[in-house]
């Protein structure tokens, strides 16, 4: 058959199943072959998370120019090495602009693998695009174990390097029973085994019920000491809190558990103590640790705690501690200011996409998939189980060990600071309750 027969059967062919609504595609070559590795990064640069988005892009940016400076990445199958290509996508903090970035960068842009993602129900919502076109996928959000245990949908080709929140659930509430609730029954001479009451206001959203989620099914399981006597929702993008915050203290709580991006636990933060006149500490989660917040919170984030795994201003002693002061050194370098956690993470990423495709060989989704599957890399920044990132057989999760850090005023920058209080190993000094805390009636 001639060539140009060829072309019409297809495009008849297409036609049809246009008409049928099932669309028609072709198979696209990989972009090596025109000298070039692209990565789509899927960032919210609109919208309420955008701060974070910014900090996913430029942390992308940062380690694709590194890369690139040094080679770029390795091609066995072509013979040669090309530069990564990096194309943004913004979902624009919503589950359809979501949908809409990520067709783009698969079915118009060609990406071969993509990064980032953060909020969970924007991820979720994307996620059968990324299963129905097979193209590897490294989310460094997303941490609702929803997402990553999903089974309703085919998730082989998604790799997620962050903690899922019964991890990081887990590591809040044990700090809590831990260190807090001793430290509030010694100060105000409760008795030892009093309970430790907390409140949690979360997002309503799959992040913000996994992490609630979380917090019951561990103190559930571990019957601990806690009881949780307020379950708060907001939507996402919440900016006026007090109403929330005026519910809430009428409970008694001991302490607030805090489930937000940081564009919402800014204004929560500052509102608890300046409207609501609620003296009480706040915790918050990983994602909130970011320069961006310190600087928005002012005073009033002093004496509240965060769970995290990456801290611009708190770098854990050891093995990782050279490797994080370049990355935050290089990137205030290039952007001015430090990176967040989601910056890290995205960071890591790109390095995890570079290693993955050199040891495939090849730009082949497939092969890629299957070397994520089995890889195994030294810890870069972030603090990894066993010293390696490599992800989980079951659901294709990195394991990280997580830690507490404790706000205090600055004065030379005006504004809080963070150093490690909890577990003992990370350790840079004890907690300690605010002089202005108030603890829950007994």
């Amino acid at each position: 058959m001639k060539r140009t027969n060829v072309i019409s059967v297809f495009l008849a062919a297409c036609l049809i199943l246009l008409v049928l609504g099932t669309g028609c595609t072709q198979q696209q070559a990989p972009s090596a072959q025109s000298g070039e590795v692209k990565i789509g990064v899927v960032a919210s640069m609109t919208g309420a998370a955008s701060t974070t988005g910014k900090d996913i892009w430029q942390s992308a940016e940062l380690a694709a120019d590194e890369i690139n400076a040094m080679g770029g990445v390795r091609i066995d199958s072509l013979g040669k090495s090309v530069p990564i290509r990096l194309i943004q996508g913004d979902d624009e903090s919503t589950r359809e602009g979501g949908m809409k970035a990520v067709s783009k960068l698969i079915t118009q842009d060609n990406v071969d693998l993509l990064v980032g993602g953060y909020s969970s129900a924007v991820v979720s919502a994307h996620q059968s695009i990324v299963a129905e076109n097979k193209v590897p996928y490294i989310i460094s959000g997303g941490s609702s174990s929803s997402v990553s245990h999903r089974n309703d949908l085919d998730t082989s080709y998604m790799f997620f390097h962050r903690p899922n929140t019964d991890d990081s659930g887990e590591a809040s509430i044990l700090f809590i029973d831990e260190v807090v609730r001793p430290a509030v029954n010694a100060k105000f001479g409760f008795p030892a085994e009093r309970p430790l009451k907390v409140a949690v206001i979360y997002q309503d959203s799959p992040f913000g019920k996994g992490q609630l989620d979380a917090v019951k099914n561990v103190i559930k399981a571990k019957s601990l000491p806690i009881e949780v006597v307020a379950e708060e929702p907001f939507k996402m993008g919440e900016s006026d809190f007090r109403t929330v915050l005026t519910s809430v203290k009428a409970k008694n709580p001991d302490m607030i558990y805090s489930v937000t991006f940081l564009n919402e636990l800014v204004p929560l933060t500052q509102q608890a103590r300046r409207d609501v006149n609620f003296n009480t500490l706040i915790m918050a989660i990983e994602n909130n640790d970011d320069p961006d917040y310190y600087k928005g919170v002012g005073t009033y984030g002093d004496g509240m705690v965060m769970e995290s795994r990456f801290s611009p201003y708190a770098v854990p002693k050891g093995s990782t501690e050279v490797a994080t002061r370049q990355f935050l050194s290089n990137f205030d370098k290039k952007y001015g200011g430090f990176a967040g956690m989601m910056g890290a993470a995205t960071y890591e990423s790109i390095y995890i996409a570079k290693e993955a495709i050199e040891k495939a060989g090849s730009l082949e989704k497939a092969k890629v998939r299957d070397s994520l599957a089995n890889l195994a890399m030294p810890q870069m920044m972030e603090i990894m189980k066993g010293g390696t990132i490599q992800f989980s057989p079951d659901f294709r999760e990195s394991k990280f060990d997580l830690y507490v850090v404790q706000l205090s005023m600055d004065q030379a920058s005006g504004e809080p600071r963070p150093e490690i209080v909890w577990p003992k190993n990370l350790e840079a000094r004890g907690f300690v309750l605010p002089d202005w805390y108030t603890p829950g009636t007994s």
